[in-house]
């Protein structure tokens, strides 16, 4: 359903000049919601604004801002917020737009970063991703959310427990603080789907039926997913390691090389599941090839049990006066002793051999 809505919208947009804001997207929000957060080595003030209080706001201009927006549906507001901070009209359209890969892309005064949200839904029982947007500025950094999720309220807690290194740094600092919470959420991600795969697999070794492979199948679409959007981010964050703009400090560059390594781990984890998965399909089909064989063998031992008794039957059918037993007032239970015979032998054969047996 979210495909065709996508769809739908890319229309609307078909034929657009470039920089036209249409949302692209699932309103996942009924109010979009701004939060700023303004704070210093010894100040923090948090408020909300209203799109109508965002016209008249007024940046302090000795504290770092960290502005961040909850909802994109709402094109006027990002026209006002793009207006407020002089954003491209492009950048603005990324935004709005909710299928974009990960990504930087510098435009002089700020750079613009596009991150992914990767969780699992408890509910559900679903892989949820959501886009989110980061602009760094000199003094400012501007996030964009499709729904409040959590990601980054870990690095509000270090804001508002007066963690003296991330209130004193520069907003690039703030900037890696968030990269790393985002990305800090595919660990748990990727741990929720190798537990996933794993018990699938115990359950293949025991009894594969066809749920088994809908949740092979499931769990295949989710590790592409993750792909997707991992292997663009190892290439984004390179791109922050090579500091080509100057907009992090040299001594916070190696914060971000400690991120890349994370994708690094993130692309070495993901790619032994999508292993593990590719050979939990060959488990499958071994399993029913398997299981098909033994019932093929089951057959083939029943037809070759009645194949003496059929061949007798035949015999003593034709038409001929002189055969053993015909005029025999016994000869029907001779014959039926023969049978019996023959097929017990053949069965103990063949239970000798263990063909009876299911394994």
């Amino acid at each position: 359903m979210a495909s065709k809505k996508h769809r739908k919208s890319r229309l609307k947009k078909a034929g657009a000049a470039p920089g036209t804001l249409v949302y692209i997207g699932d309103i996942k929000t009924k109010q979009p919601a701004i939060h700023i957060l303004e704070y210093g080595p010894e100040s923090l003030h948090e408020k909300q604004l209203t799109q109508a209080e965002l016209a008249t706001y007024q940046r302090p201009p000795s504290c770092k801002l960290w502005l961040n927006v909850y909802g994109l549906h709402e094109t006027s507001l990002i026209a006002e917020l793009g207006k407020c901070f002089g954003l491209h009209p492009l950048v603005m359209e990324d935004i709005l737009n909710t299928n974009q890969r990960p990504k930087v892309e510098s435009y002089g005064d700020y750079l613009y970063m596009v991150l992914h949200h990767v969780a699992y839904d408890s509910v559900s029982d679903q892989m949820q991703t959501e886009q989110i947007s980061l602009i760094l500025g000199r003094d400012y950094v501007l996030t964009f959310q499709e729904r409040p999720t959590g990601c980054f309220e870990p690095v509000r807690e270090r804001l508002r427990n007066g963690r003296v290194h991330i209130r004193e740094a520069g907003t690039d600092y703030l900037a890696y603080a968030l990269l790393d919470a985002a990305v800090d959420q595919y660990f748990s991600t990727l741990e929720k789907l190798g537990d996933e795969c794993e018990e699938l697999e115990e359950q293949l070794l025991r009894a594969p039926n066809n749920q088994h492979l809908l949740q092979l199948h499931k769990l295949k679409g989710q590790s592409m997913e993750l792909r997707r959007s991992i292997w663009p981010l190892r290439e984004a964050v390179n791109q922050l390691v090579r500091n080509d703009d100057k907009f992090f400090a040299v001594d916070n560059v190696v914060f971000l090389r400690d991120v890349y390594d994370h994708t690094i781990h993130l692309i070495e984890s993901l790619e032994a599941i999508r292993d593990q998965l590719g050979s939990m399909l060959d488990i499958y089909m071994s399993s029913i090839s398997n299981r098909v064989n033994m019932e093929v063998r089951a057959l083939t031992v029943v037809t070759m049990l009645f194949m003496p008794a059929t061949l007798i039957t035949g015999i003593f059918g034709m038409n001929f006066d002189s055969m053993p037993w015909l005029k025999n007032p016994n000869g029907f239970w001779w014959t039926l002793c023969v049978m019996a015979f023959v097929a017990s032998s053949m069965g103990l054969l063949f239970w000798r051999r263990q063909w009876l047996s299911r394994r």
